[in-house]
Parts: C-alpha cells; sequence; structure tokens
C-alpha cells in the first residue's frame, strides 16, 4: 500500500551547483543564535570579503556548500567573535545548509529577484497573473524572499485582495513547489479545521476513528500559529510527530494513518515559510488561508476533505455569512485543484474540551479515547460528529449512517486500539507531561456564565507558557451556562515556571470579564 513521492520539478533552493567565486571562502565558526527558522549569516566587520563587495548589514546573500545553496540575511559583527576569515550561521541556516563547524562555505551577492516586481503590481492594486504566482511561490519556496518582502506579500494580499482566479492559481502553484505523495487506492481522506477556537482537538480523534473503520487518512497537521497549541504540538506531547516521508508512508502503510508535523515533509513549503510572517503580522487572508488548506491537503494526497469552521463572535470566523462565504469559496477552489470538500460550521463561541495548551489538550483526547466517563463530553459529540461526515464523504457508509458507525468504533475501543498502534508505529506512545506549578482563577460573584472570550482566554494560555512549554496552559471549568458560585474555580492556569504563572495571572486580573458572569437576581 505504499504510496509514490511526485518530487516537484521547481527548484527548492536547498540545492544545485553553484559557481561562485572560489575567492569568497569563509570557515564557519558556531555561534550558538536562535533566530527561529529565519536563516541569518554573521561575519566580521573587518572581513575583506564583506569589505570587497560592499555588503552591509540585512543584505541578502546566497551561502554554499558542496551542493547545497540557501538565502541567507547578512548581520555584521563588531569585535572578537568572529575572525575575519571566519563567518557563522543562526541554528535554522545550520540546519538547512547540513553545515558543521569548520566547514568552508562561500559567499556571493544573490541575484535580483525578479518576482517582488509582481508584488508591487499587487500593492498598487494590479490583479496577479498565474505566471507571476508561480513565479512568487517558486522564490518564497527557496528561501530568496527576506521576512520584510514576505511581509509585504501577505499585506497585498490580505483580507479580501485576492480573488477566486488568483486564489485557485496560488493554490496551483504551492502544490507543485515541494513535494506531493501519491497512494495506490482511493480515496484518501482528511479533516480540517480553520482554527480560532481554543481546544477543538478533534483531529487526534478523527484519525484513529477513521482509520479503524479501514479509511486511509495520512494527516499532517501544523504547529501554533497564534494559537496555544497546534495539532502537531498536541500530539508531539504523546508520540514523536518531526517523521520524514519515508517514515509517514511506513506508519500510514502500516496503520492507516498518521498524525504528523506537516513542516518536517516538506508538503507546500512555501506556505509554511508564509505562515511565519502571518504570525507577527495577525493578518487574515480569506484567498491565502483557502490556498494554504487546500495545497497542503492535495500535496498530501488526500482526494477527500472535510473542513470544520467554527462560528462565533471571538472566534476566527464571526459570522455565519463570512463562514457560508468561505466554504463556498473552499468547495470551487477544491474542485479546480482535484478535491471533493465538505464544509461542517460548528459553534464556534467557547473552547471545545477543557484542556487549553498542548499536553492539557492531549490528556482530553486520551480521556476520550479511552471511554473515560469524566471526558470532555463536548470533545467527544463534535469528533463524532466529523469523523462520522469523513466517513460519509469517502464512501465507507451511506450519508446519514456514519456518526453511528464513528460512536460504535470509538466506545467499542476500536478507535482507541488503532491511536494507540499509530503512535507506537510513529515511535512510541507516552503519557503527556504535567505543569509544576498551577493557579485557581475563581468566580468574583455568583451567577451564569453567559460568555467566553476565546481570544483573550487563549492569550492566558499562552502567557503562561503555551506551546513552547508543552505542560502550559489552562483548564476551563465553567462554560457558558453553568451557574457558578462566589470562590469557585472557573478555570486553572498551568505553568512549568512561576514567573510565567505570575505573569499569565496578573493578564487575568486585569482582564476579569475573560469569563464573564451574569449576576445572580438577589445580586445587586
Amino acid at each position: 500500500m505504499a504510496p509514490t513521492l511526485n518530487p516537484s520539478a521547481m527548484a527548492t533552493g536547498l540545492s544545485g551547483h553553484s559557481d561562485h567565486p572560489e575567492t569568497n571562502v569563509l570557515r564557519l565558526r558556531p555561534l550558538g543564535i536562535d533566530t527561529y527558522q529565519e536563516p541569518v549569516i554573521y561575519m566580521s566587520a573587518d572581513c575583506p570579503i564583506c569589505r570587497s563587495e560592499g555588503w552591509e548589514a540585512l543584505t541578502r546573500l546566497q551561502v554554499a556548500l558542496g551542493d547545497r545553496v540557501i538565502v541567507a540575511t547578512l548581520n555584521v559583527v563588531t569585535g572578537d567573535l568572529l575572525a575575519p576569515d571566519e563567518a557563522s550561521l543562526s541554528d535554522a541556516a545550520w540546519r538547512l545548509l547540513g553545515a558543521a563547524p569548520g566547514d568552508d562555505v562561500v559567499v556571493s551577492s544573490m541575484p535580483p529577484l525578479e518576482s517582488l516586481s509582481a508584488v508591487r503590481a499587487k500593492v498598487y492594486g494590479h490583479a496577479l497573473s498565474a505566471p507571476a504566482l508561480t513565479a512568487i511561490v517558486r522564490d518564497v519556496a527557496a528561501g530568496r524572499y527576506a521576512a520584510i518582502e514576505l511581509a509585504a506579500f501577505v499585506t497585498a494580499c490580505a483580507g479580501d485582495r485576492l480573488d477566486e482566479a488568483e486564489t485557485i492559481a496560488l493554490t496551483r502553484a504551492m502544490i507543485d513547489v515541494g513535494d506531493r505523495l501519491d497512494w495506490p487506492r482511493a480515496p484518501v481522506v482528511d479533516k480540517h479545521s480553520v482554527g480560532g477556537l481554543p481546544g477543538n482537538r478533534t483531529t487526534m480523534l478523527v484519525v484513529p476513528i477513521v482509520a479503524s473503520c479501514g479509511l486511509l487518512m495520512p494527516k499532517t497537521s501544523s504547529r501554533a500559529i497564534t494559537s496555544p497549541a497546534g495539532t502537531a504540538d498536541a500530539m508531539e506531547t504523546v508520540a514523536p510527530v518531526d517523521l520524514s516521508l519515508d517514515a509517514m508512508r511506513r506508519v500510514v502503510e502500516q496503520e492507516g494513518g498518521c498524525i504528523v508535523w506537516g513542516g518536517a515533509v516538506r508538503l507546500s513549503p512555501a506556505d509554511d515559510a508564509i505562515i511565519r510572517v502571518e504570525r507577527p503580522l495577525d493578518l487574515d487572508s480569506e484567498g491565502q488561508l483557502v490556498a494554504s488548506v487546500l495545497s497542503k491537503k492535495a500535496a498530501a494526497g488526500s482526494t477527500h476533505v472535510v473542513i470544520d469552521i467554527p462560528v462565533g463572535p471571538t472566534a476566527k470566523v464571526r459570522s455565519a455569512e463570512t463562514a457560508r462565504r468561505l466554504g463556498d469559496r473552499l468547495v470551487r477552489v477544491g474542485a479546480a485543484v482535484g478535491l471533493v470538500v465538505d464544509i461542517m460550521p460548528g459553534d464556534g463561541t467557547q473552547p471545545i474540551g477543557r484542556g487549553i495548551g498542548p499536553a492539557l489538550e492531549a490528556r482530553d483526547v486520551l480521556a476520550v479515547l479511552r471511554n473515560d466517563a469524566e471526558a470532555p463530553a463536548d470533545l467527544r459529540a463534535r469528533a463524532l460528529v466529523l469523523a462520522g461526515r469523513v466517513l460519509e464523504l469517502g464512501g465507507r457508509v451511506p450519508e446519514g449512517e456514519g456518526l453511528a458507525l464513528a460512536r460504535r468504533h470509538l466506545e467499542r475501543g476500536g478507535a482507541w486500539r488503532k491511536f494507540v498502534a499509530i503512535c507506537e508505529a510513529q515511535g512510541g506512545l507516552r503519557e503527556p507531561p504535567r505543569a509544576a506549578y498551577t493557579r485557581e482563577i475563581v468566580a468574583t460573584r455568583s451567577g451564569r456564565v453567559d460568555a467566553i472570550d476565546n481570544r483573550r482566554l487563549a492569550r492566558a494560555a499562552k502567557l503562561a507558557g503555551a506551546p513552547r512549554s508543552p505542560a502550559a496552559g489552562l483548564v476551563l471549568h465553567a462554560p457558558t451556562g453553568r451557574h457558578v458560585s462566589i470562590g469557585q474555580p472557573v478555570f486553572t492556569l498551568h505553568a512549568e515556571s512561576p514567573g510565567e504563572l505570575a505573569y499569565a495571572a496578573l493578564y487575568v486580573e486585569a482582564n476579569p470579564d475573560i469569563v464573564a458572569i451574569g449576576a445572580d437576581e438577589a445580586q445587586p
């Protein structure tokens, strides 16, 4: 049942022969600098190459080691950290180049970035043609765009500035640049949530339910962008997710499904670069969202996809009309790239599940899979609905019968056994970690919980350390509609250090209406 891999004909920018002049050679020295995922090269202010070429800080350079080439941003170092004939790299650049201390690298100026003219045209309101989008995406995937240039592209496309034709062209370009999987049997099903809702870790339930029913579900998931946890973050607390394509293939061949980090397998790599810029900008683009979701589904070899769209005043999608418009575009663009897409709007007024943060969300998932009596009922119910629809869309059962089949496989233990098997195939099942520090946030008045601000609740979990600290986040005790008394816990903060716990608590104290409680009639 092993799939075949269709590598793209497009250049990735991470390999290929370089004709750089051999005089521009520097020896690498490690400095241990973390720039997240931004490739940076460090050179001495006294470096003769830097001086003779006229390079200044923030110049974009090509760095070659053997047949591997990356593009990195120059930072100039004063003092004696580096000798004139030495260079260093950020941690991300070391990894991309496959370099080791003492290696000699060849540095040269980056050729002009021709596709940037199309970005400038888009800034001024012109439509992007399919060839222009292909050129942009190729350069983005190759790492030729600096963060500021990527920010210009993201901003030019923000909101509704990409029409449907541009969205289709962008989706196709993102599929073509990078690897693509083909599987020997169909259908190949998938499920995705557009996000914006804390918790909602349904993917880790849907995959084992669907795979236990005999459908193929090779799931690639993302890490957190603006949330306290992504599916890959939560899954990583119970099993390895940083798998190669060969390892992913082996797991799916053996178990019929997987839950792995998409960033490790280079499916739609341009999307990963764009997401890194969207995170600090906090900009939403409907067209880029559609292209992001569908390009990764098509690249993973999916044929049928169910998309969960939570709708609520503090969710990513805030109205039924916005959900309808987004859903329609997802369906039409999906059809244009060969995907059958089904849309399922859902309740986005409050978190789904109790835990918010990688390990806490994973604990909710394990409770549901093990059929624990105290498992979150809302998470269980939503996962069953989504799994049932995937089973129907994939032709496993007639329409209307998917929910019952999904429920049987969960209640009788088939989903739990399949989840354990997938985890073992990915490297071994483990229990999620627990935070060393907790603090209860209690109700300051009696009454019914009227509303929950998803965005600020997620912010509190992030300030507590999620997702960087896997055990950090919070546990919600009082969903909307529940009556609470003065002093009763509303949620509990979890942190791995006392400083982060105190920082999150200060934010909560400054935002007392994160969980809005209506007054009892007897109270003034």
